[in-house]
């Protein structure tokens, strides 16, 4: 093993996916209420822009994806609004971080594996911006300098559970499969990477889509005993 692919929601960064979206909606909402959106309109077209993304046949970016369908579902135009939700991401919506449950365990896990000699790739689902996902990186104790890919809609062309989404990642790293590790905490979205050849690691304590899985992982364990799991890990160094 050479490379470790770590998924952030759920995993390095614990949440109730439910609190965490709810959370978020609400004050998107209240942010682009006084600007004239209408929150429940917005939030049923960002669901839309996402599942384009989910969608997404790999010829444009996820960005682009999202963007197109958002402007024609909420009828705006991407130059009026890009900075305005830009701002949002850098500001309002680091109070999410209440929906979540950062532990120690995160960076622990993360400085073993790079101390061993191990690469990290953090394989979050690439749905949200750059800005936004550096600031959850932030929330989970974490320095975006820890990892040699962050995956987000402006540089990948699907999502999970697309394998074409992995295939990517190990397409632009030069990666073999077998010398990699996905790390996660869903059972459908992560364990797809299988199918590549990549063996998965599934991390039990905010578990996600378990009863409808459909291939098993290799290993399956609390973040605590994954940790324990990298520290039996040999140096590669």
């Amino acid at each position: 093993m050479k490379t470790i692919l770590m998924d952030l929601d759920g995993t390095l960064l614990p949440m109730k996916q439910e609190e965490f979206i709810n959370c978020y909606f609400g004050l998107i909402g209240k942010r682009f209420e006084p600007m004239g959106l209408d929150p429940k309109r917005l939030m049923e077209c960002i669901w839309i822009g996402t599942k384009a993304m989910i969608e997404n046949n790999g010829e444009k970016t996820n960005e682009l994806v999202f963007w197109e369908c958002f402007e024609k579902v909420m009828g705006i135009n991407r130059d009026d609004w890009e900075e305005a939700f830009n701002q949002f991401y850098n500001d309002q919506f680091n109070q999410v971080i209440r929906a979540t449950q950062p532990t120690p365990l995160a960076s622990e896990v993360v400085r073993i594996c790079k101390e061993k000699g191990y690469q990290i790739v953090l394989a979050t689902n690439p749905i949200f911006p750059a800005i936004g996902t550096k600031n959850r990186v932030k929330w989970a104790g974490l320095d975006e300098d820890d990892f040699q890919l962050i995956t987000t809609y402006e540089n990948s062309h699907s999502c999970k559970p697309n394998p074409a989404y992995f295939q990517e990642i190990i397409e632009k790293l030069e990666l073999d499969p077998s010398e990699c590790l996905m790390v996660g905490n869903d059972a459908v979205e992560d364990t797809i990477a299988k199918t590549l050849g990549i063996p998965v690691y599934l991390v039990t304590d905010c578990l996600e889509n378990e009863d409808i899985k459909k291939i098993e992982p290799d290993y399956k364990g609390s973040m605590e005993e994954f940790a324990d799991f990298v520290k039996e890990l040999p140096s590669i160094n």
